[in-house]
């Protein structure tokens, strides 16, 4: 049984020298670097781009606005303190968009 176990330890040895050996091989490739370089360039780039103006674009068009307070029941449910400030606030704390159970801090009335 041990025999049996030690068996694929070389041949998993070997196939493992011989992946390292293909990847060296494909990392070296000037080619595949020319490719990626080029990708980079011609299509994340330009979507990172495309992505900024489009979101630019909807900012504009239309603002965020606060919604409305509703008091529902199932809604900010605290069912213990958060363990940072004074236990009623969440971690990164927005008064102006985040409303408390109670409602939103400032009042912009």
């Amino acid at each position: 049984m041990a025999s049996l176990r030690r068996l694929p330890q070389p041949l998993l040895r070997s196939s493992l020298i011989q992946s390292r050996r293909q990847l060296s091989a494909s990392a070296s490739d000037h080619d595949s670097a020319r490719l990626w370089n080029i990708l980079t360039y011609v299509v994340a780039l330009p979507g990172v781009a495309v992505c900024a103006l489009n979101v630019y674009l909807k900012r504009t068009q239309h603002p965020h606005e606060r919604p409305e307070f509703k008091p529902y029941a199932h809604l900010r449910i605290r069912t213990k303190k958060f363990p940072w400030g004074d236990g009623n606030h969440t971690l990164f704390h927005n008064p102006h968009m985040n409303a408390l159970p109670e409602g939103y801090e400032d009042v912009d009335d």
